[in-house]
Protein backbone atom coordinates (compact mmCIF):
# COMPACT_ATOMS: atom_id res chain seq x y z
CA UNK A 1 0.00 0.00 0.00
CA UNK A 2 1.15 3.55 -0.71
CA UNK A 3 0.56 6.01 2.12
CA UNK A 4 1.07 9.79 2.30
CA UNK A 5 1.92 11.20 5.72
CA UNK A 6 1.91 14.93 6.48
CA UNK A 7 3.34 16.15 9.75
CA UNK A 8 5.87 13.32 9.48
CA UNK A 9 8.70 15.26 11.12
CA UNK A 10 6.70 15.73 14.33
CA UNK A 11 7.01 13.55 17.40
CA UNK A 12 3.91 11.48 16.62
CA UNK A 13 4.12 11.64 12.83
CA UNK A 14 7.62 10.18 12.88
CA UNK A 15 6.36 7.26 14.96
CA UNK A 16 3.58 6.64 12.44
CA UNK A 17 6.08 6.62 9.57
CA UNK A 18 8.32 4.14 11.41
CA UNK A 19 5.39 1.77 11.98
CA UNK A 20 4.32 2.02 8.33
CA UNK A 21 7.85 1.30 7.12
CA UNK A 22 8.08 -1.68 9.48
CA UNK A 23 4.90 -2.97 7.84
CA UNK A 24 6.62 -2.61 4.43
CA UNK A 25 4.28 0.06 3.07
CA UNK A 26 5.44 2.57 0.48
CA UNK A 27 5.43 5.91 2.30
CA UNK A 28 5.53 9.49 1.04
CA UNK A 29 6.17 12.36 3.43
CA UNK A 30 5.81 16.09 2.90
CA UNK A 31 8.19 18.02 5.18
CA UNK A 32 9.57 21.55 5.25
CA UNK A 33 12.99 20.58 6.65
CA UNK A 34 14.14 17.21 5.29
CA UNK A 35 17.60 17.73 6.77
CA UNK A 36 16.09 17.06 10.21
CA UNK A 37 14.79 13.62 9.26
CA UNK A 38 16.47 10.42 10.49
CA UNK A 39 19.33 9.21 8.32
CA UNK A 40 17.68 5.79 8.03
CA UNK A 41 14.72 7.37 6.25
CA UNK A 42 16.91 8.93 3.59
CA UNK A 43 18.31 5.55 2.58
CA UNK A 44 15.03 3.63 2.75
CA UNK A 45 13.79 2.67 -0.71
CA UNK A 46 10.20 2.54 0.57
CA UNK A 47 10.24 6.20 1.61
CA UNK A 48 9.83 9.21 -0.69
CA UNK A 49 10.64 12.59 0.84
CA UNK A 50 8.92 15.63 -0.64
CA UNK A 51 10.45 18.89 0.54
CA UNK A 52 7.68 21.51 0.68
CA UNK A 53 5.32 23.52 2.82
CA UNK A 54 2.07 21.66 2.26
CA UNK A 55 -0.04 24.80 1.96
CA UNK A 56 2.32 26.22 -0.68
CA UNK A 57 1.81 23.28 -3.05
CA UNK A 58 -0.37 23.91 -6.09
CA UNK A 59 -3.59 21.97 -6.65
CA UNK A 60 -1.87 20.11 -9.49
CA UNK A 61 1.06 19.15 -7.27
CA UNK A 62 -1.30 17.92 -4.56
CA UNK A 63 -3.29 15.97 -7.15
CA UNK A 64 -0.12 14.25 -8.40
CA UNK A 65 1.21 13.45 -4.91
CA UNK A 66 -1.94 11.65 -3.74
CA UNK A 67 -2.70 10.02 -7.10
CA UNK A 68 -1.19 6.62 -6.31
CA UNK A 69 -1.92 6.63 -2.56
CA UNK A 70 -4.47 4.33 -0.96
CA UNK A 71 -4.27 6.17 2.37
CA UNK A 72 -3.44 9.63 3.67
CA UNK A 73 -2.58 10.42 7.30
CA UNK A 74 -2.23 13.82 8.93
CA UNK A 75 -0.26 14.35 12.13
CA UNK A 76 0.02 18.07 11.55
CA UNK A 77 0.04 20.37 14.53
CA UNK A 78 1.15 23.81 15.63
CA UNK A 79 4.57 24.36 17.17
CA UNK A 80 4.33 25.29 20.85
CA UNK A 81 5.94 28.69 20.37
CA UNK A 82 4.35 32.15 20.29
CA UNK A 83 4.60 32.20 16.49
CA UNK A 84 3.38 28.61 16.20
CA UNK A 85 0.34 29.23 18.38
CA UNK A 86 -0.64 32.76 17.36
CA UNK A 87 1.06 33.25 14.00
CA UNK A 88 -0.03 32.11 10.55
CA UNK A 89 -1.25 29.77 9.25
CA UNK A 90 -3.83 29.62 12.03
CA UNK A 91 -5.86 26.99 10.17
CA UNK A 92 -2.96 24.74 9.19
CA UNK A 93 -4.65 21.43 10.07
CA UNK A 94 -8.04 22.40 8.64
CA UNK A 95 -6.69 23.87 5.41
CA UNK A 96 -4.36 20.93 4.85
CA UNK A 97 -7.19 18.47 5.50
CA UNK A 98 -9.45 20.28 3.04
CA UNK A 99 -6.78 20.51 0.34
CA UNK A 100 -5.77 16.87 0.70
CA UNK A 101 -9.39 15.74 0.48
CA UNK A 102 -9.95 17.93 -2.59
CA UNK A 103 -6.86 16.40 -4.19
CA UNK A 104 -8.15 12.90 -3.46
CA UNK A 105 -11.55 13.71 -4.95
CA UNK A 106 -9.95 15.24 -8.06
CA UNK A 107 -8.42 11.84 -8.83
CA UNK A 108 -11.83 10.10 -8.83
CA UNK A 109 -10.47 6.95 -7.14
CA UNK A 110 -12.34 3.74 -7.90
CA UNK A 111 -12.32 2.72 -4.22
CA UNK A 112 -12.46 5.10 -1.25
CA UNK A 113 -9.14 6.40 0.08
CA UNK A 114 -8.51 6.09 3.82
CA UNK A 115 -7.92 9.43 5.56
CA UNK A 116 -6.63 9.33 9.15
CA UNK A 117 -6.49 12.57 11.13
CA UNK A 118 -4.72 12.92 14.45
CA UNK A 119 -6.96 15.08 16.62
CA UNK A 120 -7.38 15.53 20.40
CA UNK A 121 -9.62 14.46 23.27
CA UNK A 122 -10.20 18.16 23.96
CA UNK A 123 -12.42 18.10 20.87
CA UNK A 124 -15.84 16.48 21.21
CA UNK A 125 -17.41 14.30 18.55
CA UNK A 126 -20.52 16.32 17.80
CA UNK A 127 -22.07 13.37 16.00
CA UNK A 128 -22.53 11.90 19.47
CA UNK A 129 -23.97 13.18 22.71
CA UNK A 130 -20.72 13.09 24.62
CA UNK A 131 -21.28 14.18 28.23
CA UNK A 132 -19.13 17.14 29.28
CA UNK A 133 -19.27 18.88 32.63
CA UNK A 134 -20.26 22.53 32.84
CA UNK A 135 -16.78 23.38 34.12
CA UNK A 136 -15.13 21.68 31.15
CA UNK A 137 -17.48 23.46 28.75
CA UNK A 138 -16.35 26.77 30.26
CA UNK A 139 -12.68 25.88 29.87
CA UNK A 140 -13.18 24.75 26.26
CA UNK A 141 -15.03 27.99 25.49
CA UNK A 142 -12.05 29.93 26.88
CA UNK A 143 -9.60 27.82 24.85
CA UNK A 144 -11.52 28.69 21.70
CA UNK A 145 -10.93 32.36 22.45
CA UNK A 146 -7.26 32.24 23.41
CA UNK A 147 -5.79 29.21 21.58
CA UNK A 148 -6.21 29.19 17.78
CA UNK A 149 -4.76 25.64 17.49
CA UNK A 150 -7.70 24.28 19.49
CA UNK A 151 -10.17 25.84 17.07
CA UNK A 152 -8.10 24.49 14.18
CA UNK A 153 -8.37 20.94 15.54
CA UNK A 154 -12.13 21.32 15.99
CA UNK A 155 -12.67 22.64 12.48
CA UNK A 156 -10.50 19.95 10.87
CA UNK A 157 -12.57 17.18 12.47
CA UNK A 158 -15.80 19.04 11.70
CA UNK A 159 -14.78 19.22 8.04
CA UNK A 160 -14.49 15.44 7.91
CA UNK A 161 -17.75 14.96 9.80
CA UNK A 162 -19.88 17.43 7.89
CA UNK A 163 -18.25 17.96 4.48
CA UNK A 164 -16.93 14.46 3.79
CA UNK A 165 -19.53 12.73 5.92
CA UNK A 166 -20.32 9.04 6.15
CA UNK A 167 -21.16 8.17 2.54
CA UNK A 168 -18.54 9.85 0.39
CA UNK A 169 -17.66 7.90 -2.75
CA UNK A 170 -13.98 8.84 -2.63
CA UNK A 171 -12.96 9.23 1.02
CA UNK A 172 -13.45 7.31 4.26
CA UNK A 173 -12.04 8.83 7.42
CA UNK A 174 -11.14 8.29 11.07
CA UNK A 175 -10.14 11.08 13.48
CA UNK A 176 -7.97 9.61 16.23
CA UNK A 177 -8.19 11.43 19.58
CA UNK A 178 -5.22 10.81 21.87
CA UNK A 179 -5.28 12.10 25.44
CA UNK A 180 -2.14 13.55 27.06
CA UNK A 181 0.79 12.59 24.84
CA UNK A 182 3.99 11.22 26.34
CA UNK A 183 7.21 9.80 24.93
CA UNK A 184 7.97 6.10 25.25
CA UNK A 185 10.29 3.98 23.14
CA UNK A 186 8.19 0.85 22.76
CA UNK A 187 4.58 0.10 21.93
CA UNK A 188 2.63 -0.88 25.06
CA UNK A 189 -0.93 -2.03 25.66
CA UNK A 190 -3.56 0.57 24.86
CA UNK A 191 -7.34 0.84 24.74
CA UNK A 192 -9.65 2.42 22.19
CA UNK A 193 -13.00 3.95 23.13
CA UNK A 194 -15.79 5.56 21.13
CA UNK A 195 -15.74 8.59 23.45
CA UNK A 196 -13.54 9.84 26.31
CA UNK A 197 -13.87 7.88 29.54
CA UNK A 198 -12.39 10.71 31.60
CA UNK A 199 -12.21 14.50 31.47
CA UNK A 200 -9.61 15.76 29.02
CA UNK A 201 -9.28 18.90 31.17
CA UNK A 202 -9.62 17.82 34.81
CA UNK A 203 -8.69 14.12 34.75
CA UNK A 204 -6.66 13.57 31.62
CA UNK A 205 -5.11 10.22 30.84
CA UNK A 206 -1.92 9.58 28.93
CA UNK A 207 -0.90 7.76 25.79
CA UNK A 208 2.50 7.39 24.19
CA UNK A 209 3.13 8.85 20.77
CA UNK A 210 4.37 5.48 19.55
CA UNK A 211 1.07 3.89 20.63
CA UNK A 212 -0.84 6.54 18.67
CA UNK A 213 1.34 5.94 15.62
CA UNK A 214 0.86 2.19 15.99
CA UNK A 215 -2.92 2.51 16.10
CA UNK A 216 -3.00 4.87 13.11
CA UNK A 217 -0.79 2.49 11.11
CA UNK A 218 -2.97 -0.45 12.11
CA UNK A 219 -6.08 1.41 10.96
CA UNK A 220 -4.46 1.88 7.57
CA UNK A 221 -3.30 -1.74 7.29
CA UNK A 222 -6.18 -3.66 8.88
CA UNK A 223 -9.41 -3.48 6.86
CA UNK A 224 -11.41 -5.12 9.64
CA UNK A 225 -10.25 -2.53 12.16
CA UNK A 226 -10.94 0.21 9.64
CA UNK A 227 -14.50 -1.02 9.10
CA UNK A 228 -14.99 -0.87 12.88
CA UNK A 229 -13.91 2.76 13.24
CA UNK A 230 -14.49 4.54 9.92
CA UNK A 231 -16.50 7.72 10.21
CA UNK A 232 -15.78 7.89 13.96
CA UNK A 233 -13.44 9.71 16.37
CA UNK A 234 -11.94 6.98 18.58
CA UNK A 235 -10.13 7.92 21.79
CA UNK A 236 -6.87 6.19 22.68
CA UNK A 237 -5.36 5.71 26.16
CA UNK A 238 -2.35 3.68 27.24
CA UNK A 239 -3.58 0.93 29.56
CA UNK A 240 -1.06 1.73 32.27
CA UNK A 241 -2.68 5.17 32.54
CA UNK A 242 -6.29 4.04 32.70
CA UNK A 243 -8.04 4.17 36.07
Amino acid sequence: MSVLVVGASGATGSQLVNHLLTQKHKVKVIVRSPEKLPKSWKTNDNLQIISANILDLSDKEMHDIVQDCQAVASCLGHNLTWKGVYGHPRKLVTDATRRLCNAIKSNNPQTPIKFVLMNTTGNSNRDLNEPISFAQKCVIAMLRLILPPHVDNEKAADYLRTEIGQNNNFIEWVAVRPDGLINEEKVTSYEIHVSPTRSAIFNAGKVSRTNVGHFMAKLISDDKLWAQWKGQMPVIYSKSNIV
